[in-house]
């Protein structure tokens, strides 16, 4: 996997998208330190309606509504100490 820092990858983003786009996958760096990766994209795939249907028949999870209720929706800096 190739490895562009961030100055590069800013400069040149129509390039690197080009060659994302032909399949190649990337390494973005910022200050020397890995911070994401830039690849192609998944083809979309088909997903029968029967295959769907099968899904919503499904039970809804019990504790669905407690989870919901628990959940403060507050967002939080995971490097924060």
């Amino acid at each position: 996997m190739t490895t562009i820092p961030q100055k590069q990858l800013r400069n040149e983003i129509g390039d690197v998208l080009r060659r994302a786009e032909a399949g190649e996958r990337f390494t973005i760096t910022v200050s020397g330190r890995p911070v994401a990766e830039l690849g192609p994209t998944r083809d979309r795939t088909w997903v029968p309606s029967e295959t769907l249907a099968a899904l919503w028949a499904l039970p809804v999870d019990e504790d669905l509504a407690k989870d919901i209720e628990d959940f403060d929706g507050e967002l939080r800096d995971p490097w924060e100490r």
